[in-house]
């Protein structure tokens, strides 16, 4: 595309968080469908839940350092014992109740590690989260870009059927005053059953595009309206690239894996050092007044024992198990930091195609519309030269077909463009809802709920019931190709 015609582009294009934000709140714009999409859509909200459980890794990963207290009680029924020996204590049922206390004081690192891997893990799966959304709003924009495209080549066949079929009536007529032959009706017939058959494909797949738009929306798509434009997009593809390095989720939450994956291997190391433990035992035992001694009862008082000490736990040898454990966090870890790459490679990819794309797109409606114009006049002048006998009727069905040739390869380039140009803000990391500025509520923030994992210290607790939040589409009609007439 030239300088100036990129200029004149980005120039219309202002901002899509300005537009989407201004746009009037209809349930046929692309922000009603992007906020649809952002509230009801499954993929989504399946991954919030997801986060939500990576949450619960950093005080699950916390608890193995913390204070620990047991309590157990026991009642023991002797059905058989050997004969008591003359003058000692005898008994038949015993219970028993005992508390154990457990202070972890050094555990070798291997519990600050798993804690700072968890927190790498949360880290990385709110890019992961933003990833998800970015997805799922480009599959709403790729699915209301292509209801648009289907309805509007819907609407240039049925032109084309009712062109010509008037075509083949004046042929028709012309037949019959001998001013053409039946070489030309064939002609005119052929043209029209074929543009029938154009015509029944087209509406199959605008019924598939509204079906697909139900998936991701979660409603029908009523009287869709152009979108607007979109804001942003870099100059060359070098700043896509430089762009989605600093900021495309994918890549983000590889290299916090990547993080989290070292502190694995420093935390499998622990299980060779030693750990030191703080620890206090109480236990009570009653007879339940079945103390005897030969065979007479006596009263025994219950006894109470408290003892407070520190442990130390040395690991001698292990079978090998230290070191099989750590070699296998150092290949995972190695595995990570290989997958950090692979994503830094795929990233660098579809932002030099998604670049690439958006350029071609542009420059392809450039040129359709010049088609365009082109086929308009040429059908004209065909007609024209028709009608004074220096034209036949097939060079007036050849130059109708070139005509809606072009517009048809308009219309898919302009699909094409926004799309492009949609996919290639999602691999820079600027096609999420806080980008897009969708203000249709509070947006859902990851960190509360994190902030309330991290404060759980009580083993009761639990989330209400789930249920599920995205809406059904088993009672959405059925689609078709329909459209209405404008």
């Amino acid at each position: 595309m030239p300088i100036g015609a990129r200029r004149s582009a980005l120039l219309a294009g202002a901002t899509l968080a300005a537009s989407l934000v201004q746009a009037p709140a209809r349930a046929d714009d692309l922000r009603a469908a992007l906020l649809s999409a952002y509230a009801t859509n499954p993929q989504l909200n399946a991954a919030r839940e997801n986060q939500r459980a990576v949450d619960e890794s950093v005080p699950i990963a916390r608890a193995d350092g913390l204070p620990s207290l047991n309590a157990s009680a026991q009642e023991t029924e002797y059905v058989k014992r050997a004969d008591a020996v003359p003058d000692q204590l005898s008994y038949s049922r015993l219970f028993s109740l005992g508390g154990t206390l457990n202070v972890p004081v050094y555990s070798g690192g291997g519990v600050r590690n798993a804690i700072s891997g968890a927190e790498t893990r949360v880290a990385a799966g709110r890019n992961d989260l933003r990833g998800s959304e970015s997805s799922v709003f480009s599959q709403v924009v790729a699915t209301y870009m292509d209801v648009i495209l289907n309805e509007a080549v819907v609407r240039l066949n049925q032109a084309q059927v009712q062109t010509l079929d008037v075509n083949l009536q004046a042929t028709r007529d012309r037949f019959e005053i001998g001013d053409l032959t039946r070489t030309d009706v064939a002609q005119s017939q052929s043209r029209l059953a074929l543009a029938r058959g154009q015509l029944q494909s087209a509406q199959a797949n605008l019924a598939n595009a509204r079906e697909r738009y139900i998936q991701f929306v979660g409603r029908p798509p009523v009287d869709l309206q152009p979108p607007p434009p979109l804001p942003g997009l870099p100059a060359t593809a070098d700043d896509a690239v430089a762009i989605a390095l600093d900021r495309n989720p994918d890549l983000l939450a590889a290299r916090e894996r990547s993080k989290a994956a070292r502190f694995d291997t420093r935390a499998a190391g622990a299980a060779r050092l030693p750990k030191v433990s703080l620890f206090a035992d109480t236990a009570r035992t009653d007879f339940l007044g079945s103390a005897n001694v030969n065979g007479a009862s006596v009263a025994v008082p219950t006894t109470t024992t408290a003892d407070v000490g520190v442990r130390a736990t040395i690991p001698l040898y292990q079978g090998g198990r230290p070191t099989a454990l750590v070699k296998q966090a150092q290949a995972r870890e190695g595995a990570a930091l290989e997958n950090e790459i692979a994503a830094e490679r795929a990233v660098i990819a579809q932002a030099r195609a998604a670049w690439s794309s958006w350029q071609a797109a542009n420059a392809i409606i450039v040129s359709s519309q010049t088609a365009v114009d082109a086929a308009t006049l040429s059908l004209e002048g065909v007609r024209a030269e028709n009608s004074v006998g220096n034209r036949t009727i097939i060079d007036i069905l050849n130059a109708e077909q070139e005509l809606v040739n072009a517009q048809l390869q308009l219309v898919t380039a302009r699909r094409n463009a926004y799309v492009a140009g949609f996919t290639l803000l999602a691999a820079m990391g600027r096609a999420e809802a806080r980008d897009l500025g969708l203000d249709g509520g509070p947006l859902y923030d990851p960190g509360i709920h994190y902030q309330q994992a991290r404060g759980t210290f009580w083993d009761w607790g639990s989330d209400p019931t789930p249920r599920a939040k995205s809406t059904r589409t088993v009672d959405t009609p059925s689609q078709n190709g329909t459209i209405n007439a404008k």
